[in-house]
C-alpha cells in the first residue's frame, strides 16, 4: 500500500497550481516565451513566416473546433471558450517554432522548442485554473501518492445500529484502537444484470467500518463526470480526504462512499438511461446496490441510501432520484443539467430511443418530476456562482424539485464549473448527507 504524506506549506508539491506566484510565473514565462518566438529577423519572417505560421495556427484552430464540437462532441455543453482560447495560443507557439526550425542550428533548435513547450505549459496551466483539477501537485501525483487497500474488509458477524429516533451518531463508542483514517479500494462491479462492461469502481470505507462490532454505515453513490473516470472523486476530488476529515469529528463515523463507472470509457456517454446505447439505469440501481449487499455491511432502507454527482454525474444523480426513489431517499445534484444529453434533444432521442420522443419524456427526470411528486426525498442542488451555462439549468431544476414536493436546498459556490466548484462542493456537503442518511442529527 502507497503511503501518503500530510500536506505541508513547506512542500514544493503542495504549492498551489491555481492562484498565487506559480501560475503568474508560469503565465509571465509563457507570454515571455511567446512574443520571443514572434519576433525574428529579416525581412522573410516579417512578410511570410510568422504570417504564415498566425494563419496555420488560426486553421488549426478552426478545424479543431469544428472536430471537437461539430463532430465529435466530447462535451455535451459544447468546448468552454477559454479551453478554445487557449488550445490556439499554444497551437500558435507551436506553428511559431515549426515556421523557425528549418533555418535554425540544432542549438537554437533545442531553444526554440523550449520556448514552445513554455507556451503550452501556459495554455495548460490556465486551463487548469479554469476548471480546478490540479490545485496542487500532490493531487497532480494523487495515482502515485493516494493509499490503495488491495481488497474490501471482510464482513465481521456483529453489527451496531441506531434504534429509529436516534442518529448512529448518538449511540455509537468507537474503539480505543480505531484508526485514524478510512481505506480506499478499487473493486471490480460485474453488469451481470445489465451486461454493461464497467471499469472498475473505487470505494471508500470509513475508520468505523474496521470496528468490530461494525455500526452499518449510510452509502452515497458517487457519479463523475464526462469524460471522467470512477477514480476521479479521489484523485481529483479528494472525497477521501472530506471523508477522513468528518470522521475524526464524528468518532471514525462517515458514509461509505461507492463510485462506479456510469460510462465505460473516459469519453463515452451513456446518459445514464436504459436505452440503445447502454443499460445504464439497470447497472447503477440493480447490479451496483446488489454488489454492494454481496460484499459490504452496510444501513438498508432508502432513508440510508443517497446518490450523488457532479456535471452528467449531477444529471445522473436525479435521474436515479426520480426513476428509482424506492432505492434513494437522497439526492445530490451539483453542476448537472436539466435533461440527459448528447448535445441537443435531436440527437438524444434519435441515439438512445431511436427517436421514439414518448420513451425519452418517460425518463427524462424534469418530465418525471411534471408528473409525479417526492414529499420523502431530500435534495440538494449545488452550482457555480458564475457558471454561465450550468447555473440557469440549476435554477431550472431546484424549481422542478421543489414543485414535487422534496426537501430541497439551493447553494451557490464560488467559482465556475469544473473542480474548482466539485471539490469543495463535496465536502461542504458531506455533513448535509450524513444528516439525511440517519448517520448524524
Amino acid at each position: 500500500m502507497t503511503q501518503i504524506t500530510l500536506a505541508s506549506r513547506w512542500n514544493p508539491i503542495d504549492w498551489p497550481l491555481t492562484h498565487g506566484p506559480i501560475p503568474y510565473a508560469v503565465l509571465a514565462a509563457g507570454w515571455g516565451a511567446l512574443f520571443a518566438l514572434a519576433v525574428g529577423r529579416g525581412r522573410s519572417w516579417w512578410r511570410f513566416r510568422l504570417p504564415a505560421a498566425l494563419l496555420t495556427a488560426a486553421a488549426l484552430s478552426l478545424l479543431l473546433d469544428v472536430v471537437v464540437d461539430g463532430w465529435w462532441h466530447p462535451f455535451p455543453e459544447g468546448t468552454p471558450r477559454y479551453v478554445t482560447w487557449w488550445i490556439a495560443v499554444a497551437l500558435l507557439g507551436f506553428c511559431l517554432v515549426g515556421y523557425r526550425f528549418r533555418r535554425l542550428s540544432w542549438r537554437r533548435r533545442g531553444l526554440a522548442a523550449g520556448l514552445g513547450s513554455l507556451v503550452l505549459l501556459m495554455a495548460a496551466s490556465q486551463v487548469n485554473i479554469g476548471f480546478g483539477q490540479f490545485p496542487s501537485g500532490r493531487v497532480m501525483l494523487a495515482p502515485w501518492l493516494t493509499p490503495i487497500d488491495a481488497q474490501i474488509a471482510p464482513k465481521v458477524a456483529n453489527t451496531a445500529s441506531a434504534p429509529p429516533e436516534k442518529a448512529l451518531s448518538e449511540v455509537w463508542t468507537p474503539p480505543a484502537d480505531l484508526p485514524a483514517k478510512g481505506t480506499v479500494s478499487v473493486v471490480p462491479i460485474r453488469g451481470v444484470k445489465s451486461g454493461f462492461a464497467a471499469r472498475d469502481a473505487y470505494v471508500y470505507l470509513p475508520p468505523a467500518y474496521q470496528a468490530n462490532p461494525r455500526p452499518l454505515l449510510p452509502v452515497v453513490v458517487l457519479i463523475t463526470g464526462q469524460p471522467g473516470n470512477p477514480g476521479d472523486w479521489v484523485l481529483g476530488g479528494q472525497v477521501n480526504e472530506a471523508l477522513d476529515a468528518f470522521a475524526a469529528e464524528h468518532g471514525g463515523l462517515a458514509p461509505i462512499v461507492v463510485m462506479p463507472d456510469q460510462l465505460g470509457s473516459t469519453w463515452n456517454n451513456t446518459l445514464c438511461l436504459d436505452s440503445k446505447i447502454a443499460k445504464m439505469q439497470t447497472y447503477l440501481t440493480v447490479d451496483v446496490p446488489n454488489w454492494i449487499h454481496q460484499n459490504l455491511q452496510t444501513a438498508k432502507g432508502r432513508g440510508s441510501w443517497a446518490v450523488g454527482g457532479a456535471s452528467m454525474g449531477g444529471t445522473c444523480a436525479l435521474q436515479l432520484a426520480v426513476n428509482a426513489p424506492d432505492l434513494f431517499g437522497t439526492v445530490l445534484d451539483m453542476s448537472g443539467q436539466e435533461e440527459p444529453t448528447l448535445g441537443t434533444r435531436e440527437q438524444t432521442v434519435k441515439a438512445a430511443f431511436g427517436g421514439d420522443e414518448a420513451k425519452f419524456d418517460a425518463v427524462d427526470p424534469l418530465q418525471v418530476m411534471a408528473r409525479k411528486r417526492f414529499p420523502d426525498t431530500n435534495a440538494a442542488i449545488v452550482v457555480g456562482q458564475s457558471d454561465g451555462e450550468f447555473r440557469p439549468q440549476m435554477e431550472k431544476v431546484f424549481q422542478a424539485v421543489q414543485a414535487t414536493g422534496m426537501k430541497a436546498k439551493f447553494d451557490l459556490m464560488p467559482g465556475g464549473h469544473g473542480w474548482v466548484v466539485f471539490r469543495p462542493g463535496i465536502a461542504a456537503q458531506i455533513p448535509w448527507l450524513a444528516q439525511q442518511t440517519g448517520l448524524t442529527r
